[in-house]
């Protein structure tokens, strides 16, 4: 059973990702501010990775006119999305599988947040070229991650950063510092420099880096 289809992890997602992701809600009001720079007050936005539900929530709250489809492999996930959502959900189109799933569009604008570091270099790029295909031109993408070196000690050095800001945040202390071999050996992370790389190469411009929190980094790009 993995971890998005376990139904205690499922429930407890929501508590446990603030904790080891800085600035969680700061993160998706960044996002919504950056798609709103150039999608209308009716845009529709793919938000991949949409389990969970948080970061629909805190668009659909921040942009009254906003309509989305969101994307997720996990129907468990889509589940809490909808229990998140609460009255929203009808402002919201969810679709269980990858990005393959997602409708054509066009989109006025897309987000893929804690998703991406799951996913090998080639899958990748193959994502975001998918995410491009069906994005209008001038729209933007938001993508944040885990993105780091992988050269010692500057990873470990970052890793045990992120753990102790775990930790500070309430996660017991073994299970934080547990994450440390858990990232390293699950995760197919990439440099920062390699992520920016990687939307370049899926046909991607103006690309800027917004966030930048111990591991995790998050970047905003435009569909030429």
């Amino acid at each position: 059973m993995t971890p998005f289809s376990d139904p205690m992890a499922v429930s407890g997602y929501a508590q446990r990702t603030a904790r080891l992701v800085p600035g969680l809600a700061d993160l998706h009001r960044m996002a919504s501010v950056l798609l709103a720079e150039h999608a209308s007050a009716d845009a529709r936005i793919l938000v991949l990775g949409a389990g969970g539900g948080l970061e629909l929530k805190a668009f659909a709250e921040m942009q009254p006119g906003w309509h989305f489809n969101g994307i997720d492999p996990s129907a468990e996930m889509l589940d809490l999305a909808r229990t998140t959502l609460g009255k929203l959900a009808q402002r919201a189109h969810l679709h269980e599988g990858y990005i393959d799933s997602a409708p054509m569009g066009p989109f006025d604008g897309a987000t893929c947040l804690l998703t991406l570091h799951f996913l090998q270099r080639d899958e990748r790029l193959q994502t975001l070229k998918q995410i491009r295909m069906r994005l209008k031109s001038g729209a933007s993408l938001v993508i944040a991650h885990h993105s780091f070196s992988s050269e010692d000690p500057a990873r470990d050095i970052w890793l045990k950063r992120n753990a102790a800001f775990a930790a500070a945040s309430g996660v017991p202390v073994a299970q934080a510092e547990g994450s440390i071999a858990a990232i390293k050996e699950r995760l197919p992370v990439l440099s920062p420099q390699q992520d920016a790389d990687l939307l370049r190469e899926a046909g991607f411009t103006d690309i800027d880096l917004f966030y930048c929190a111990f591991t995790f980094k998050g970047w905003v790009a435009r569909r030429p």
